[in-house]
């Protein structure tokens, strides 16, 4: 059975894509933040591997198909930035400032977190693109001497965590204008951010979207600059 699923092709595929089912259907039956659907087919697919005792490059081996859908399902997401175009012609003051506060805050936090730990220069470096889209990131933290497979990993509970509280934290701070909430889960959390913000509204997702890709940007020379700080 073992060698059955190690040289299939399509093993890794189908674990991913049952562990994402079953954790939109768990989300749906359940209504809570907690039950994302990413975390849960996360969840599934480590236990599947450690039942079975397949390592992990066999699974790669198929489940790397989905990655080669990573770049198109994020330019998707400029659809409804393009539904909201009028809207953001009005306040791209403001949107560009909000962008580059939550860079900034995000770059921040990490040399704060960095100091407080007493983290390496190369776990710090690790650690400063957490906030942006993994394609980016990976390449920021490569370029400045990180760890690439931690900061992919950081990037993923990142995204996940904002899914899960960017609503709950919102309403804690009372804001409440669907602009400066999009902006705040586009640029702490990226696309998985994201996802969350297109279910709360269609404004909250278009500045999310918008987010993504102006935040990854200025991360890009953000963290060339802070990594000079340690």
């Amino acid at each position: 059975m073992k060698e059955l699923l190690t040289n299939s092709a399509y093993f890794g595929v189908i674990v991913s894509l049952l562990g994402y089912a079953a954790g939109i259907k768990i989300k749906k039956k359940f209504k809570c933040g907690i039950f994302n659907p990413l975390l849960i087919s996360i969840i599934f697919v480590i236990m599947v591997l450690v039942i079975l005792d397949v390592d992990y490059e066999s699974y790669n081996a198929g489940a790397k198909f989905l990655s080669y859908l990573l770049t198109p399902a994020t330019v998707c997401l400029a659809i409804p930035l393009y539904q909201q175009l009028e809207l953001l012609k009005k306040n791209v003051k403001a949107v560009l400032l909000g962008i580059f506060a939550g860079v900034l805050s995000g770059l921040g936090s990490v040399l704060a977190f960095a100091y407080l730990f007493g983290l390496s220069h190369e776990q710090y470096v690790t650690l400063l693109p957490k906030s942006i889209t993994t394609a980016i990131g990976m390449g920021i933290s490569e370029e400045l001497g990180g760890i690439t497979t931690i900061t992919v990993a950081v990037i993923i509970i990142t995204g996940i965590l904002g899914n899960i509280t960017a609503e709950a934290v919102c309403k804690i701070f009372r804001i409440h204008e669907p602009i400066a909430v999009g902006l705040a889960i586009g640029t702490s959390s990226h696309a998985i951010g994201t996802a969350r913000a297109l279910e709360i509204g269609e404004i909250e997702g278009a500045m999310s979207s918008l987010s993504i890709a102006v935040s990854g940007l200025l991360t890009v020379i953000g963290a060339s600059v802070f990594a000079n700080f340690l």
